[in-house]
């Protein structure tokens, strides 16, 4: 690796070690962001929407970043730190019964009545009709995401490691809800 990369790296972990909250919340905004950025581009949108962008960057930061750093405590507190195939299980069990299905409705809410500034009826209806399929979609992809998490990486990583999938997740689905507008127009 190269010095500035291994610097680069170094200096992060560092942070990640010296203010594990505030590290993580930058991470996930970053991280939402580029998700965003990646997601207009593959949509076809020219100009980059920045105030959309901005709302990512919050969302990320000020939710996805703190709500997975606590999470992610509780769990490690719950479970005394145990990394047994057993434990994991549970873990990756309770993670997709509960933050799974809030964080999905979560974001369709915010991505609705926020970047969209839809109405609560039409975000409501969309929910309605496109959660189900999100969730099941959720389901089938990130506990395989959490059994390496708990499994194989430590507390301080599991964070921006969901960030990192997270990414990708970001992207799928901002273009599952732009495929579905343009079915509809």
């Amino acid at each position: 690796m190269g010095s500035v990369a291994k610097k680069s790296l170094e200096q992060y972990l560092f942070q990640l070690q010296k203010h594990p909250l505030r590290t993580k919340a930058i991470t996930a905004g970053v991280l939402s962001a580029v998700s965003d950025i990646v997601s207009q581009k593959l949509s076809g949108i020219q100009k980059l929407q920045l105030r959309r962008l901005l709302l990512k960057v919050i969302f990320g930061a000020a939710y996805l970043g703190p709500l997975g750093h606590y999470f992610h405590m509780f769990l490690d507190k719950l479970f005394k730190g145990k990394k047994d195939t057993k434990t994991v299980a549970k873990k990756v069990v309770l993670e997709q019964v509960t933050i799974s299905p809030w964080n999905n409705l979560f974001f369709m809410i915010f991505y609705g009545l926020a970047i969209e500034g839809r109405p609560w009826m039409h975000v409501k209806s969309k929910i309605k009709k496109e959660y189900p399929t999100v969730q099941y979609t959720a389901w089938t992809f990130w506990p395989v995401v959490g059994w390496i998490n708990h499994q194989y990486l430590p507390l301080e990583l599991r964070v921006v490691f969901q960030s990192m999938v997270g990414l990708c997740w970001g992207i799928y689905l901002n273009l599952r809800a732009r495929s579905l507008a343009l079915t509809k127009g």
